[in-house]
């Protein structure tokens, strides 16, 4: 319920995410900060904050939690065999190809219910900290990741996509710098795959002046076969969508590093056992 609440910062919402009143919610803080000697909220007429205490207390209540559902998690697999419930938050560049991890996982572990989650790099980092995601898939050497495990996947490669009329798209290859004045839709700017994009065309001195903005790579791909707009996508992308007649991806060359794409899980251990089998699939699937 602490946990909960640190994270709504609403007493009503956090007794409705734990399923009781707010009057219990409300005595079971009052009751564990009477167990500890310490206050953990600052209250006024409304949630105000945590205390200094109350956030220390919220870093040992994430690890208490965590380590308490990997210990119950590990006993009902040495009943049952490998069963329970994975969360899993994928950035959006890389769902095109996560079936390719995800579904030999599944049907090596049938009893095993995934949720897969679009959502930002930071948002996976975030909500992998407060128990709301496992895992999460996205990029490994772009920005800081703190304190995690990680399994490297794939390279990220990217492409050109555009209608098949379109001028570019009879080019066997173009550079960033050709980009240069053509109408670009991209991922919104809170999107990792977008930054490393930016830094690329800067990079290139390409400006850019976007009318068209998502977080959604089917948007993007929507606008692209309307036309007259192209966009930048990665290899796995491509593959599933410049097959169809109306689509064609021209490969970008010229850019900077390589960007690794992996599977992120939390760094304290031992893990989950459905989390630990995703992360020897993700091995499996890297080396490969």
């Amino acid at each position: 319920m602490f946990i909960a609440l640190a994270q709504t910062r609403h007493f009503g919402r956090a007794a409705e995410r734990m399923g009781v009143t707010q009057p219990s919610l409300s005595a079971a803080i009052k009751a564990l900060e009477g167990e500890l000697g310490v206050q953990l909220v600052w209250r006024g007429s409304r949630f105000e904050g945590l205390t200094p205490e109350g956030a220390r207390v919220l870093d040992w209540a994430t690890r208490i939690v965590g380590d308490s559902r990997t210990l119950r998690e590990e006993m009902r697999a040495a009943r049952h065999g490998l069963s329970g419930n994975l969360r899993l938050g994928v950035v959006p560049t890389a769902l095109p190809m996560i079936a390719r991890l995800t579904a030999p996982y599944l049907r090596a572990n049938p009893n095993v219910h995934l949720e897969i989650l679009s959502r930002s790099s930071i948002e996976i980092l975030q909500q992998i900290d407060t128990l709301q995601l496992d895992a999460g898939v996205s990029y490994l050497d772009n920005e800081p990741l703190g304190r995690v495990v990680t399994v490297p996947l794939y390279t990220e490669r990217y492409l050109l996509l555009t209608r098949p009329d379109h001028p570019m798209a009879a080019r066997a290859q173009l550079t960033w710098t050709d980009l240069a004045g053509l109408p670009l839709c991209l991922l919104t700017p809170d999107m990792q795959n977008r930054r490393i994009i930016n830094s690329e065309l800067t990079r290139a001195g390409v400006e850019t002046s976007l009318q068209l903005e998502s977080n959604s790579i089917l948007t993007l791909i929507a606008h692209v076969q309307a036309g007259p707009w192209v966009s930048v996508v990665n290899a796995h992308t491509a593959d599933l969508f410049a097959s169809t007649p109306d689509l064609s991806a021209v490969p970008l060359s010229g850019e900077g590093e390589a960007k690794q794409v992996g599977l992120i899980a939390p760094w304290r251990e031992p893990h989950t056992p459905v989390l630990a089998a995703l992360l020897a699939e993700a091995r499996r699937f890297g080396r490969g």
